[in-house]
């Protein structure tokens, strides 16, 4: 029997197997010789030990398509990166911390902003001018309203996907929105782990259809990028590929050399000043800790 690994604690991993549910599992002994740990999110063959209680052991991990570091997970397909539009405002700069996370990790983003009932159609252009040579894709959506949920469940298909993004956005409401069932599966889950208000959170997938998995996760509010170089800052922000073959000079770090072609591009408005500020921020945040 094969499903995939929604929660991990104290020893125990829940297995979600399809429509029969959650299982509570242990891993093998061999999996500590081989030290090969099981991860949240992979897809594991395991044998019943109790079919009444729902018990069983893991006796194989399956292939991964990708294992993050922080948080420690696996077989990510994407990541939705979850704004408000308004109320709260959308930080810009850190939406950039969690576009340059994501790609450091090679992970594919499409940035979210929920509530979009709340600005008019002229401030929905113009945030979505700021990531126009970006090549990322923008949705609005609005769980009160109904909008562009249709859109996201499409996005979301079959994938396993993380969401990302600063509290008070909707990322709870937009998610009951595209699949009302998630509650059902939520509850399960809680019930199954005997989780609690105050129980400490873990990395956690929800399960909200056939193959789909919204990943929950506190990871993702450390912003954590190991061993990124100020020079390689660059190489995160998309819009700069093209303009950066024009520098003047090689390693140009895109701040105060003269003949920038980033800079140009900016005067131009091919990249957009709340992204050049952004990297800017960014730069000498990376500059600074390396200092120490």
């Amino acid at each position: 029997m094969t499903g995939k690994i929604v929660k991990g604690i104290s020893g125990f991993y829940y297995v979600h197997v399809g429509e029969s549910g959650i299982y509570q599992c242990k891993a093998k002994g061999i999996f500590r010789q081989q030290n090969m740990k099981p991860l949240v999110g992979d897809d594991v063959e395991i044998e019943i030990t109790h079919e009444k209680d729902m018990e069983g052991n893991i006796i194989e991990i399956l292939p991964r398509k990708n294992e993050l570091v922080r948080p420690m997970v696996a077989n990510i397909d994407q990541a939705l990166i979850m704004f408000a539009s308004a109320i709260p405002k959308p930080n810009f700069n850190l939406l950039d911390r969690f576009l340059v996370m994501m790609g450091y990790q090679e992970i594919p983003v499409t940035i979210c902003f929920n509530k979009s009932d709340q600005i008019d159609c002229t401030e929905q252009e113009r945030i979505k001018n700021i990531y126009r040579n970006t090549g990322y894709k923008v949705v609005y959506t609005s769980a009160l309203e109904n909008d562009g949920i249709e859109e996201m469940r499409e996005l979301l298909k079959g994938k396993t996907s993380a969401v990302a993004g600063p509290s008070g956005v909707g990322k709870s409401s937009l998610i009951n929105a595209i699949c009302p069932e998630a509650n059902m599966e939520i509850g399960e889950i809680s019930k199954k782990i005997e989780r609690g208000k105050n129980t400490t959170r873990h990395t956690e997938l929800v399960p909200v259809g056939e193959d789909t998995y919204i990943m929950d996760t506190p990871g993702f509010s450390t912003l954590y990028i190991p061993g990124l170089e100020k020079e390689d800052l660059w190489r995160y922000f998309p819009e700069f590929f093209e303009p950066e073959k024009s520098c003047r000079f090689v390693g140009c770090s895109h701040i105060s050399e003269p003949d920038c072609g980033v800079k140009e591009a900016v005067k131009r408005g091919d990249i957009s000043k709340e992204r050049y500020k952004g990297y800017k921020l960014l730069y000498e945040e990376i500059k600074n800790e390396r200092r120490f």
